[in-house]
């Protein structure tokens, strides 16, 4: 038996609910700083706030992952996650840019850091189980269409998500002002605007794409054929939880490799997102890093969510052309170059001349953030048993929060003490972080990757 070939629809309602995760995802990374400012954090604490992100990652990932890979139900083996990921992500969107409302309990800073808390572990509840469904119901030729599709549909989301505060107050009069510690009104829409795309999206997942049980998967004699030639690599043994470790000592050569590459690539991605407001308030803007309550900065933070918009615009497009580029190139050098532009992109921004030319360097990050949401994950999937496909998925997350967590305690310090309270060499640094991560592709062994001459 093999795995049925999926049509091009069925692939994109398989992956359709990464539209809304996205959405409130880009609505966190556009506007988290600018809310916790807001509320009373300084230029120099935010990564400090951010922390919350990749710990929540380092610790639910690899669980959810373990979890997936043993649940059959009435309901499948990864939709119950996502699904469950998405209400409680919701609800922390909904409630964010609102955390004044409990002011008489609490700070408002310290409940919107708590919403950020939730919304992150929700994200990802959600997140690995949508990665390891794909390994799951795609055969081998199809999964860097997979992952591809799903990246277009993350950048589409992120594009609605980044661009919808700006959309409220210039299409529709929506004010995006703030008097001292309230969230403007814009940003409350968009973010319950955000939790109901959220839900509905989810859901289409969920209605319209169905399951392998875990013994028709053991069936296919491409997954035979992939674990024959993965057993040098690999140990496959039922795990307890607690194996998770051992998995971790015993990860694929592959894995290792890649561990590097996203190390330097989400090291980069984190400084951008924390820091990018206030470094474009103050090097194209010309504000004091003091500033967070003027209408210059709110204008400011409005162009970061086009911005960031631009990018992941630029991602879902550039995403349906990977997997042509990965047949005629192979997925290495592919990722290696995609880097090396969105690097490039990051070190433009210093000498840009004004807000507008800071699109042309967007350009740049969005084709390395499309290859980074694709290519690491369509080379580890050919390396990894299928049998581990979620511990395994949960666990490269790693090499995706660690690095935002040393990000995230030596940023503020560095942007302090180092940068002078400039935050724009934050995003020089990032820059300089794709490059050499750009570098480290090449040690990477892609086991079962096919170039088309």
């Amino acid at each position: 038996m093999e795995k049925r070939r999926l049509g091009f629809w069925q692939i994109w309602n398989m992956s359709f609910g990464f539209l809304g995760i996205q959405m409130g995802f880009a609505l966190q990374n556009a506007n988290a700083s600018r809310i916790l400012q807001i509320f009373g954090a300084d230029v120099h604490e935010l990564s400090w706030f951010w922390i919350i992100a990749p710990l929540m990652g380092l610790i639910v990932q690899p669980i959810i992952g373990h979890y997936s890979d043993k649940t059959w139900g009435r309901f499948g083996r990864r939709k119950p996650y996502f699904l469950a990921g998405a209400i409680l992500a919701s609800i922390g969107l909904v409630l964010m840019p609102q955390a004044d409302i409990f002011i008489a309990f609490l700070p408002a800073l310290w409940v919107g850091a708590g919403m950020l808390m939730i919304m992150d572990a929700s994200f990802n509840i959600a997140m690995e189980p949508f990665r390891a469904l794909v390994g799951d119901n795609l055969r081998t030729d199809q999964r860097t269409l997979g992952f591809s599709v799903q990246t277009a549909l993350i950048g589409f989301g992120a594009v609605i998500g980044s661009w919808l505060p700006y959309v409220l107050t210039h299409w529709f009069g929506i004010s995006n002002q703030t008097s001292q510690g309230t969230v403007p009104l814009n940003l409350i829409l968009s973010f319950i605007i955000g939790a109901i795309v959220l839900i509905a999206s989810i859901l289409v997942t969920v209605l319209t794409t169905k399951e392998y049980t875990p013994e028709e998967l053991e069936s296919f004699e491409d997954e035979k054929a992939h674990l024959e030639a993965i057993q040098n690599d690999e140990e496959v043994k039922e795990s307890s939880l607690w194996d998770i470790f051992e998995d971790f000592k015993k990860m694929p050569t592959t894995m290792r490799q890649l561990s590097w590459v996203q190390f330097f690539s989400w090291f980069g991605l984190f400084g951008m997102w924390v820091f990018a407001t206030p470094a474009i308030a103050q090097h194209i803007y010309g504000l004091p890093y003091t500033d967070s309550q003027s209408p210059s900065y709110q204008d400011a933070g409005d162009w970061i969510g086009i911005l960031f918009g631009v990018y992941n615009l630029i991602s879902a497009l550039y995403a349906f052309a990977l997997p042509y580029i990965a047949k005629k190139m192979g997925r290495k050098k592919t990722h290696a170059m995609s880097l090396i532009i969105g690097g490039v992109g990051l070190l433009s921004i210093y000498i840009m001349p004004d807000k507008n030319w800071l699109i042309v360097s967007m350009i740049g990050v969005g084709i390395a953030w499309a290859s980074i949401l694709a290519m690491p994950y369509a080379i580890l999937a050919g390396s990894i048993s299928p049998k581990k496909m979620g511990v395994y998925m949960g666990i490269f997350n790693f090499f995706i929060v660690i690095p935002q967590i040393i990000n995230a305690l030596i940023g503020g310090p560095l942007v302090r003490y180092a940068y002078n309270n400039q935050a724009i060499f934050a995003l020089m640094l990032s820059g300089l972080s794709f490059l050499i991560a750009a570098a480290l592709v090449y040690k990477v062994k892609d086991v079962d990757d096919v170039i088309q001459s």
